[in-house]
């Protein structure tokens, strides 16, 4: 009898802290693994001959489609290839959107810092809200967040008809011209508009699709987009020159699938409200790898502009019935 009144109050016993926020947890690890694939990506860029955003989304996205399908074909899980039907011409759609967000992230390291252009894409929770929502009550409030994540813009971009000659760059980072900034600025556009399309699809494609369909779909046409770019545009393909060429290449790609696990695994246990705030981790991380790798200290305006941006995005993450798009797997 003893025994069993134990064995009770150990299975009434309170989740550890751990456990009780596995969630948030595996979103947090997840940003990790986001920053160090996009440290990877900048170090890609600074090698000779550098290699173009093309083809590393080629490279990553085909280890990531391998590793989606041998996944579900090993789990049992119908259509590994073609995708439930009713939902497939969403699938594609949220891919083609979804390559966008990727390509314009990948090409705006070029000219960006890590952290600033992270926290350029976190526009993407605000416009993602604005794209699922029609009719909302604080209006008003709403839009002055988005005139606040647009102040944001501005203050890391920093165009030279409003702020002159840059004299504020990253130190630690090589000199760009006001235009290639703007360049940069403009690519994290690029990413926050196709991810915006992304996210507004997948809500709409719900559950009628498992999330591996979601990677599978993404990571398929995302190579096959990039592989006709580089065709179209004659865009040679750089090979092996070094042994660090190869590690990097391998690191995105294993980062990035490591990186949309954890996050899908995170998702899973957490509110989209909860995990959408554990998401700005990334920002974190991506500060103190930058720091750590190319001593690179971001300048005050960018420092500003991001507590702008964060703190527009946050609070329409927290605002209930605002905050309606899911998140998932999209990076």
């Amino acid at each position: 009898m003893q025994t069993r009144q134990d064995d009770g109050a150990i299975a009434n016993k309170p989740l550890s802290l751990t456990a009780s926020n596995a969630g948030m947890l595996l979103i947090i690890y997840s940003q990790f693994f986001f920053a160090s694939m996009d440290i990877s990506v900048k170090l890609l860029n600074g090698l000779e001959p550098p290699v173009h955003a093309l083809q590393i989304i080629v490279i990553r996205m085909s280890i990531t489609f391998v590793c989606c399908e041998i996944y579900m074909i090993v789990a049992g899980i119908p259509d590994p290839l073609a995708g439930p039907k009713g939902v497939r011409m969403l699938l594609l759609i949220r891919s083609v959107t979804g390559f966008f967000g990727l390509a314009g992230m990948y090409w705006s390291l070029q000219y960006l810092s890590v952290a600033d252009a992270t926290v350029l894409v976190f526009l993407t929770p605000l416009t993602a809200a604005v794209a699922g929502s029609c009719i909302f009550e604080g209006e008003l409030l709403r839009q002055a967040s988005c005139g606040g994540s647009l102040l944001g813009v501005v203050l890391i971009g920093r165009p030279a008809f409003l702020f002159g000659p840059l004299n504020g760059i990253p130190r630690g980072l090589p000199d760009v011209a006001s235009a290639q900034r703007l360049a940069g600025v403009g690519a994290c556009m690029v990413s926050v508009l196709g991810n915006t399309g992304a996210y507004t699809l997948i809500r709409a494609i719900g559950k009628r699709a498992h999330p591996m369909h979601i990677m599978t779909y993404f990571s398929l046409w995302c190579t096959i987009i990039s592989s006709l770019g580089m065709v179209v545009f004659d865009i040679p393909v750089v090979y092996p020159t070094s042994w660090m060429w190869m590690l990097l290449l391998f690191m995105v790609g294993v980062f990035g699938f490591a990186a949309q696990t954890l996050l899908t695994m995170g998702l899973q246990r957490e509110t989209v409200s909860r995990g959408i705030t554990g998401m700005y981790a990334q920002l974190v991380f991506a500060v103190m790898l930058e720091r750590l790798l190319f001593g690179v200290i971001p300048s005050l305006l960018s420092v500003f502009g991001a507590a702008v941006i964060m703190s527009s995005s946050l609070y329409v993450v927290v605002s209930g019935r605002y905050a309606c798009c899911q998140i998932s797997v999209l990076m």
